[in-house]
């Protein structure tokens, strides 16, 4: 994945300096409980939600367990259509894949659909290295792009920011990309969507290639979809004469009849919306001759494993497959709402990019090892996922695999991972736990010395304990054993029970 968060400290570290930013506490809280009372409404409107969510996940789970099949007749159907399919297994390949076809139209600017897939692989970073200017066209993406920084979240990257800050970096670094902010600009809504529309205008009138990702791609006919409420989607893949996407190869689903089914529950669990405002769709390309149809003369897919074929060999962690990057996740989660995306080191943030990041990038560095934990696993992510994606399920099967190493697919081989570093108390209190349940008259006196010393008890945990501890009320020893209690009382019934 891209290297852009090489360096990032570890999620606590991380968290525990976003915590302190009272103004993007602010911004967070404002736009999720906005987004979240919106959707809330929106899914209430549909009577068969239930059964929508259900559907979703199958013809995800479905798909994933023949993806081979699917995705070489998604290859036959994008050829027959007149578009070229290239196959990339990692970022690397996949930014030389692209790179070389910018090169040979011999431009050097390109227009940006938002893109998560590309922002995964570092794609900007690779083309203005080789020379070529990448413009993001979306509104939250342009801010981010402007203001030199990182998306913080899948559907709002520029959520972090207030509409003070999004005046200001519009007036201060517009310039160095294009037409100007104009004189005098305030942060009314209308005035900074009317400057981005002016700046923007130009590069899609003059841009000759255009590249994109792809909510969707259905197999039968080689049908690409993007779904987006601002219309400069439709712009980056109707006007240039060169269109190259670049999609995961999750994002496969085999009929239009499946495709029904998001169309669906994708603009409600996001935006909120019944329908998004742009569904724009395309298979192959246009009639060369001039004048002829619209859409480009050249279309390029480039179809990315990057880590998702060894994440499809994890029985549990494959779920995470199915995501449809709505955010929803996101905006429910109480750990996110606080610490911000860009504690999670990742262009996955929230709870989907807690279990999605440490799979397509492996555990190794010390931001994804400490992602799975950052969660307070209660279970909200879950209940708003329209694919029934079990996030706690899978965050704690990745803490178990930190801990205790074992097999795992890198890069298409097994390997069998190590045990992680830093926690031998915790595998030693596990251990010690597994043996006092498997002993009951050990675990009976255990209980009765606790109860009867509980008065000795200090507040907080010594050494390792602390770090559980300095953020919790250890819980209260009762006086009595529950075995004692239950035993003296004959189960409850004496005593006027």
């Amino acid at each position: 994945m891209s290297g852009t968060f090489v360096g990032m400290p570890a999620f606590p570290k991380a968290a525990h300096e976003a915590v302190n930013n009272r103004t993007l506490r602010g911004n967070l809280r404002h736009a999720t409980h906005t987004i979240r009372a919106k959707r809330e409404k929106a899914v209430s409107e549909v009577s068969d939600w239930a059964e929508l969510r259900e559907a979703g996940k199958q013809i995800k789970d479905h798909t994933l367990r023949h993806l081979d099949r699917y995705l070489v007749q998604l290859e036959e159907s994008v050829v027959a259509a007149g578009g070229t399919v290239h196959w990339a297994a990692d970022a690397d390949e996949a930014n030389e894949i692209v790179t070389k076809l910018v090169k040979m139209t011999g431009e050097s600017e390109v227009v940006k659909v938002k893109s998560m897939a590309t922002q995964e692989i570092g794609l900007n970073e690779a083309l203005e290295a080789e020379g070529i200017r990448a413009y993001e066209t979306d509104l939250a993406e342009l801010i981010v792009q402007l203001g030199k920084d990182r998306p913080s979240h899948i559907l709002v990257p520029a959520i972090h920011r207030n509409r003070g800050e999004i005046r200001d970096i519009f007036a201060r670094e517009m310039s160095e990309w294009g037409r100007p902010a104009p004189e005098g600009l305030t942060d009314t809504p209308a005035e900074l969507a009317e400057a981005a529309r002016l700046h923007l205008r130009e590069k899609f009138l003059r841009a000759k290639v255009g590249i994109s990702g792809a909510n969707f791609m259905v197999a039968d006919t080689g049908t690409l979809v993007v779904v987006e409420s601002e219309g400069n989607g439709r712009m980056c893949l109707t006007l240039p004469e060169t269109l190259i996407s670049v999609v995961g190869i999750e994002k496969i689903v085999p009929t239009w009849q499946d495709l029904e089914v998001f169309l669906q529950t994708l603009p409600r669990s996001s935006t909120a919306e019944r329908m998004n405002p742009y569904t724009s769709m395309w298979t192959g390309t246009r009639d060369g001759r001039a004048g002829e149809g619209d859409g480009p003369q050249n279309f390029h897919l480039v179809l990315l494993d990057n880590g998702r074929s060894d994440t499809l060999a994890d029985e549990v962690g494959r779920q995470a497959l199915r995501c449809i990057r709505c955010s929803a996740c996101l905006n429910v989660c109480p750990v996110y709402e606080r610490a911000g995306g860009h504690a999670y080191g990742s262009v996955y943030p929230g709870p989907i990019g807690a279990i999605l990041s440490p799979q397509l990038r492996g555990t190794a560095s010390e931001i994804d090892a400490s992602l799975p934990y950052a969660s307070s696993l209660c279970g909200a992510c879950y209940e708003v996922c329209p694919v029934a994606i079990d996030i706690p399920e899978v965050l704690v099967h990745l803490r178990e695999r930190i801990v205790e190493g074992g097999p795992v697919v890198r890069e298409g081989n097994k390997v069998v991972l190590k045990p992680a570093k830093g926690h031998a108390a915790e595998r030693a209190a596990m251990r010690a736990a597994r043996w006092a349940f498997s002993h009951p008259g050990a675990l009976r006196t255990g209980q009765r010395l606790a109860s009867r010393t509980r008065r000795l008890h200090p507040r907080s945990l010594p050494g390792p304990g602390k770090a559980w501890s300095g953020t919790r009320d250890l819980p209260a020893v009762p006086a009595e054993p529950f075995r004692d209690w239950w035993q003296r009382t004959n189960g409850g019934k004496e005593g006027g029970k």
